[in-house]
C-alpha cells in the first residue's frame, strides 16, 4: 500500500461533515477474522442520497475491543480510530461510544457490501501486482515491466477515480464547463434566435464561414477560442470544413450547450486533442493554456503556459507515460474545490437561517411601510435634522424679507415680484456665505474630531456643498427673474402719480426706463456674477469635470478637471462683486440696513485663512522622492519622505501640487502608506490631462528597467535625471478614517479606488503584530509571576490587558478589490502577500476579482481555475494575481457576500467602505439597507468624496 503515489492522498484531503471511518478485515458483514488477517483501514462519504465515496485504503492497526462488547448483538467487529488518547484497554464510556458508532457505521456500511468485497478484491490485486513489478524493476527488471508498472498504477487510480465520481460531484462540474453562459441564463429557445437572427446577418449564399462562427455563437470576444470549439466539434463528426449551413449550426449548437456533463466534457477534450488519439500531451495542453489566457486577456500567463503545462502533467501523469486521458481531466475538474480550499468563503454559522428566514415571514403592508420608515430615519437622521434646520432656516430669511417689504410703499407699485426677489435675495446671500464652510477642509478634517460629529455627518460636506449650491441657482432665477421680467417692467410702467408718491425719494424725482435701471451699479454687477456663476457651475458638472463631454478644437479645454479647477477661482470676482452689490442696493441706503457684508465676514475669513495655511504648509512639508515607479493600467507610485509634523490617520487623503505640471493645481489623493511606516506613497491613475501630464513628466525622469527586475519604469535616489519637485497639503478627513469605530468591516475598491483601504490594511496588519508581540510579553510576565510565590505584579497585567484591546478592535476585515487588468495587481503586491504571511489570526480577508477573466464555470477559464488551484496547492503562489491571495474571475456576487457576512457576525455592527464608480455604491447601499431590514445584523454603508 505504500507504493500508491502520493499525490491520491491529495484526492482524500477533502473533508465532508458525516464522514465515518470503518476499519474492516476482509469486508463488513464477517464474523470473526483470524489473527493473521491483514486489515486496511477504508475511509468513506456515505451521503444522504445513498451514494458512497470511497477517499482512502491504508493498513490499519486493529483495536481489541473485550468480550462484553464484541457479544453485545454486532456482528461486523468495525473499529473507529477517534484520537490516540484511546486505550486498547476497554472502559465503560468507550464501550458506549463504540456501541453507539458501531450501529450507525453498520448498518450503512452493509448496503454497500457487495462494493466494497469487489474493491478489496480488485485493490489488493492491482496494488500486489504494483509492488511485485516495483520489486522486479529494482532487481534489474526490463523496461517493459516498468511500462506495465505505470500501466497498472494508472489503471488503480481510474478505478479509483470512478468510485469517486457522485452525482452531486458531476453536477457541480457541470455547472463548472458552459461554452455559451448566456443560454444559462435566458430561456434555450430565445438564444438560438438570436444565433439564428446573426446566421442571417452573417451568413453569405446560405453559409457561415468558420471566421465568423465565434460572433454568431456570442464569442466574438473570444475569436481564437471559438475557431478551436468550431474545428473540435467539425473532427467529431468527421469533417474538415470552413463553413456550415443553419442545420449544421443547430447541430454545433446543441452540443456545446448540451446538459450533459460528459458531453461537455469530451467536447473540451476534443479541443485538446487535436490529433485524435483520445491522449493529451504536454505540448497539446501548452496550447489550450496560452488558447485560454489569450481569450481571458491574460498575456502574463501565455509567457508562462510550458511551466504551467507541465505542472499540470506532473499532477495528471505521476506515472510518466507521457499523455493523460479523458477521465484524468474529468478527476481534476471534480476535484477543483480540494484545491481551491485555501481561500474559502465566509463560513456559515448556525445563526444564518434566522437571519435570512426573518426576511421570509410574511408582513403586512403597514408593518412593511413603517419598518422602513424607522430605518430610513435611522439611517439618515443626521443628514435630516441638518437639511431640516438649512430649509427652516431658509424658509425664516425669505419669510422675513417678504413681510419687512410689504410693509414699505414701493410694494405698491413693484407688487409680489420685488417681494419674492428680496426674499430670493435673503437666502442668496444666506447660502452665498455656507457654502464655502463644506471645504474648508481642515475645519472639517478637526470638527472630525470632536463629538459634534455625532451628530453632523461630515462625510457629506461636498454633497451639502453641492446641494447648497443647487438652492443658489434657485435662488438666483427667483431673484434675477423677478428683477428683470417682473418689478423692473412695473416701475417703468407705473403712471406717474404713483411714482411721486411712492418712489419719489428711491430713484429721484424724475421716473427712469428699463434702459436706466440696467446701467445701475446693481444691474450690472448682478449680470456679470450671473455669467460668471453660470460659466463655474456648468464647467463644475459631472458631464464637463469627467470629460464625458466631447467638444471640438478647441473648445476640447472647456472640458476636464483643469477647466473645473480654474472657473471655481471665478467666484473670487464674484464675492467681490457680491460685496459691492450689496453695498449699491436702489432701496436701501443705511449702512447697518446693508447685511450682505455681515452674512460672508465670517466665511470669507475662514476660507481666505485656510487658503493661506495651504500656501504656508506647503513650502513648510518639503518632501524629497524617494522611488517612483509605473505600473500597468497607467499607475504612477509616488514614494516620498514623510515630514516630522505630517501626522495622519489611515484612510485619510492629501494635495498634491507639481509645479512642473502646474504651480497652481492641487489635486487630492488618498495615503496608501500606513501612519507606522517612515514615509508617505500614492498611487496616481491617468484619468484626467492633469494627471495624464504628471506620468508623462516622471516618466521622462524614469529609467529604463535592467536585467533582474520587473519590467517597470522606475527612478529613485541614485537616478542621475534630476526628479520633478512635490509639494504636499493635509492631511484631510475622509470617511474610511472612522474604520476603527467597527468591529467588522467590508472594505470595496474599484480599481484605483482600492488605494484608501490599503493604509487601512498595512495599519491592522501593523496592530496585529503589535498584538502577538503583546501578548508574547504578557504570557511572560504571567510566567514570571507564577514562578514567584506571593507575587504583587498583577496591577501590572491589568494595566496591559486595556492597553490590547484599545490596540486592535477591529475583529474581522474584509477586503474586495475588483478590478480589469492583470497588472492592477502590481500595484499592492507586497501589501497582499504581507497580509497573507503575518496575519496568523485570520483578521483579515482578502478577495481579488479581475472582470477580463470569463466567470468561473466558463469553459473559457475552466484550464485557468484548474492550472490556480494546482499552482497554489504546490507553490502557494496565484498564478494571476502574482501572490499569495486567490483571484476570483468576473464581479462578486454581492448579495451573497452580504447574507454570508450576516451569518458569520450575527447580530453584529459592520462597517461598509467604498470608493469607486457612483453605480457600485447605489446598489450596495440599497444591499444594506434590505439586510438591515431583515435581521439584527447592521450595516452602515460610507462612500468615498474629494
Amino acid at each position: 500500500m505504500n507504493d500508491i503515489p502520493k499525490h491520491e492522498r491529495r484526492w482524500a484531503s477533502d473533508t465532508i461533515p458525516g464522514k465515518v471511518t470503518v476499519s474492516a478485515g476482509t469486508s463488513p458483514g464477517t464474523e470473526s477474522s483470524s489473527a493473521g488477517d491483514e486489515f486496511v483501514e477504508v475511509t468513506l462519504d456515505l451521503r444522504d442520497d445513498d451514494t458512497i465515496v470511497l477517499r482512502s485504503v491504508e493498513p490499519a492497526n486493529v483495536i481489541s475491543i473485550d468480550d462484553s462488547v464484541a457479544g453485545s448483538g454486532y456482528e461486523t467487529p468495525v473499529s473507529v480510530p477517534r484520537s490516540p488518547s484511546i486505550r486498547r484497554n476497554s472502559s465503560r464510556g468507550f464501550r458506549q461510544f463504540s456501541q453507539e458508532l458501531k450501529a450507525e457505521a453498520v448498518a450503512k456500511a452493509k448496503h454497500f457490501s457487495q462494493e466494497l468485497r469487489r474493491f478489496s478484491w480488485s485493490h489488493g490485486q492491482a496494488s500486489r501486482a504494483f509492488s511485485s513489478s516495483s520489486a522486479q524493476t529494482g532487481a534489474g527488471g526490463s523496461a517493459g515491466g516498468g511500462f506495465e508498472t505505470a500501466l497498472a498504477a494508472r489503471a488503480l487510480r481510474k478505478q479509483r477515480a470512478q468510485l469517486d465520481r457522485t452525482r452531486s460531484g458531476a453536477h457541480k462540474a457541470l455547472r463548472g464547463l458552459k461554452f455559451i453562459s448566456s443560454a444559462s441564463k435566458s430561456n434555450g429557445v430565445d438564444a438560438w434566435n438570436e444565433v439564428q437572427k446573426n446566421f442571417d446577418r452573417l451568413a453569405k449564399d446560405g453559409f457561415l464561414h468558420r471566421i465568423d462562427f465565434g460572433q454568431c455563437i456570442g464569442m466574438k470576444d473570444s475569436k481564437e477560442f471559438a475557431l478551436e470549439l468550431f474545428d473540435a466539434l467539425g473532427r467529431k463528426r468527421r469533417l474538415k470544413v470552413d463553413k456550415i449551413n443553419k442545420e449544421e449550426l443547430f447541430e454545433f449548437w446543441s452540443q456545446i450547450t448540451d446538459q450533459s456533463f460528459d458531453s461537455r466534457l469530451q467536447i473540451f477534450f476534443d479541443m485538446v486533442d487535436k490529433n485524435e488519439d483520445g491522449r493529451i500531451t504536454e505540448e497539446e495542453v501548452k496550447e489550450i493554456i496560452m488558447l485560454s489566457a489569450s481569450a481571458n486577456k491574460l498575456s502574463r500567463l501565455k509567457e508562462q503556459a510550458e511551466e504551467y503545462a507541465a505542472l499540470i502533467m506532473e499532477e495528471l501523469d505521476p506515472e510518466r507515460l507521457g499523455y493523460i486521458e479523458l477521465w484524468q481531466l474529468e478527476t481534476l475538474l471534480l476535484q477543483k474545490d480540494t484545491y481551491l480550499n485555501y481561500s474559502q468563503a465566509l463560513s456559515y454559522t448556525s445563526q444564518a437561517l434566522s437571519q435570512n428566514l426573518q426576511g421570509l415571514r410574511k408582513k403586512s403592508p403597514i408593518h412593511r411601510m413603517s419598518r422602513r420608515f424607522l430605518y430610513y430615519l435611522q439611517e439618515n437622521w443626521k443628514r435630516l435634522w441638518l437639511l431640516t434646520l438649512w430649509v427652516c432656516i431658509m424658509i425664516g430669511l425669505f419669510t422675513w424679507k417678504f413681510i419687512q417689504y410689504k410693509k414699505k410703499d414701493v410694494f405698491h407699485i413693484m407688487g409680489y415680484c420685488l417681494l419674492t426677489a428680496k426674499g430670493a435675495a435673503e437666502t442668496l446671500k444666506f447660502n452665498m456665505a455656507l457654502i464655502l464652510l463644506p471645504v474648508c477642509r481642515n475645519t472639517i478634517t478637526w470638527l472630525r474630531s470632536t463629538k459634534l460629529s455625532y451628530v453632523v455627518p461630515f462625510d457629506d460636506n461636498i454633497n451639502f456643498h453641492k446641494t447648497i449650491a443647487g438652492a443658489i441657482v434657485i435662488g438666483v432665477i427667483l431673484h434675477v427673474g423677478d428683477h428683470l421680467a417682473c418689478d423692473f417692467p412695473r416701475l417703468v410702467s407705473s403712471s406717474e402719480a404713483d411714482y411721486q408718491k411712492y418712489l419719489k425719494g428711491v430713484f429721484g424725482r424724475q421716473k427712469p426706463n428699463y434702459g436706466d435701471i440696467i446701467k445701475g451699479v446693481e444691474a450690472v454687477t448682478g449680470i456679470l456674477m450671473v455669467t460668471l456663476m453660470a460659466i463655474a457651475f456648468i464647467l463644475a458638472t459631472t458631464w464637463f469635470r469627467r470629460n464625458l463631454i466631447k467638444l471640438p478644437k478647441p473648445f476640447n479645454k472647456l472640458t476636464g478637471f483643469n477647466a473645473f479647477w480654474y472657473s471655481h477661482h471665478l467666484f473670487v470676482i464674484v464675492y467681490v462683486l457680491l460685496i459691492v452689490h450689496g453695498v449699491k442696493l436702489y432701496l436701501v441706503h443705511k449702512w447697518h440696513l446693508k447685511t450682505t457684508w455681515m452674512y460672508l465676514a465670517v466665511p470669507v475669513l475662514l476660507y481666505a485663512s485656510e487658503r493661506t495655511l495651504r500656501l504656508f504648509r506647503s513650502g513648510f512639508y518639503t518632501v524629497r522622492l524617494i522611488k517612483v515607479a509605473i505600473y500597468p493600467g497607467n499607475v504612477l507610485t509616488l514614494q516620498m519622505s514623510k515630514p516630522p509634523q505630517f501626522r495622519y490617520k489611515s484612510g485619510q487623503y492629501m494635495f498634491v501640487q507639481c509645479p512642473a505640471v502646474s504651480p497652481f493645481e492641487w489635486h487630492p489623493f488618498s495615503i496608501t502608506s500606513s501612519p507606522g511606516d517612515d514615509y508617505l506613497s500614492v498611487h496616481i491613475r491617468q484619468l484626467g490631462d492633469w494627471t495624464q501630464e504628471l506620468k508623462r513628466v516622471f516618466s521622462e525622469a524614469c529609467e529604463p528597467p535592467v536585467s533582474g527586475r520587473s519590467g517597470l519604469l522606475r527612478a529613485d535616489e541614485t537616478t542621475k535625471k534630476s526628479l520633478p519637485k512635490l509639494k504636499i497639503d493635509g492631511p484631510y478627513g475622509a470617511p474610511a478614517q472612522d474604520y476603527r469605530k467597527y468591529d467588522v468591516l467590508l472594505l470595496v475598491g474599484l480599481g484605483i479606488g482600492a488605494t484608501p483601504f490599503i493604509s487601512i490594511l498595512k495599519d491592522l496588519l501593523n496592530n496585529i503584530i503589535k498584538m502577538e508581540e503583546l501578548a508574547d510579553s504578557v504570557s511572560d510576565t504571567s510566567r514570571g509571576s507564577d514562578l514567584s510565590v506571593g507575587s504583587t505584579d498583577s496591577p501590572s497585567l491589568n494595566k496591559i490587558a486595556p492597553k490590547r484591546k484599545k490596540i486592535l478592535k477591529t475583529t474581522n476585515a474584509y477586503f474586495y478589490w475588483v478590478t480589469r487588468e492583470q497588472g492592477s495587481f502590481d500595484w499592492f503586491k507586497g501589501v497582499m502577500n504581507e497580509v497573507a504571511e503575518l496575519d496568523q489570526r485570520g483578521v483579515i480577508e482578502m478577495h481579488n476579482y479581475l472582470t477580463s477573466v470569463y466567470e468561473e464555470g466558463d469553459a473559457r477559464s475552466a484550464l485557468i481555475t484548474m492550472v490556480q488551484a494546482l499552482n497554489h496547492a504546490k507553490n502557494g503562489v496565484d498564478i494571476v494575481s502574482g501572490t499569495r491571495v486567490r483571484t476570483h474571475f468576473a464581479r462578486p456576487n454581492w448579495k451573497k457576500v452580504f447574507s454570508k457576512m450576516c451569518s458569520k457576525h450575527y447580530s453584529g455592527r459592520i462597517g461598509v467602505f467604498y470608493c469607486g464608480a457612483p453605480v457600485l455604491a447605489k446598489e450596495l447601499n440599497k444591499l444594506c439597507y434590505e439586510f438591515n431590514e431583515k435581521g439584527p445584523t447592521k450595516f452602515e454603508f460610507h462612500k468615498e468624496h474629494f
